[in-house]
């Protein structure tokens, strides 16, 4: 622990610790709070979800959106990597595919901020499909 000595050093130490009791509170009834969900599993990864994720939580930050950013293992969408699962209180969650840095942005302003849909969402149900055309 670093050690405290001006009440600048102070403030600041105060500040991280609120921060990190309000996101553990927070947790505490998610059903209230916008989550933001992002694929960390390896192909999540390579397909840039750091960045993503990265982005999510500056951006969110910077609009003064009250929103939890997680990260997650696999959901099952290796194809369509970086995703994002977004819960609206209230709301099913959704999860978005081939999120970039761009779709992202997108998706606060139109989806988070004012509920409007926009493209990449997968559908709940959906199957995967082979090269043969058989699911997977």
């Amino acid at each position: 622990m670093t050690k405290v000595k001006t009440l600048a050093d102070l403030k600041k130490l105060r500040e991280n610790l609120q921060d990190k009791i309000h996101v553990r509170e927070s947790g505490e009834h998610p059903e209230s709070t916008i989550q933001v969900k992002v694929a960390m599993a390896t192909c999540g990864i390579a397909s840039g979800a750091k960045d993503v994720m990265t982005f999510f939580v500056e951006e969110l930050e910077k609009r003064g959106i009250n929103a939890i950013v997680t990260q997650t293992g696999c959901m099952g969408y290796c194809y369509a990597e970086p995703t994002v699962e977004v819960t609206l209180p209230g709301h099913a969650p959704l999860v978005f595919g081939y999120v970039n840095n761009r779709k992202a942005d997108e998706i606060i302003e139109k989806y988070i901020k004012n509920g409007e849909l926009v493209d990449g969402i997968i559908p709940e149900l959906y199957h995967s499909i082979d090269e043969t055309g058989k699911e997977k």
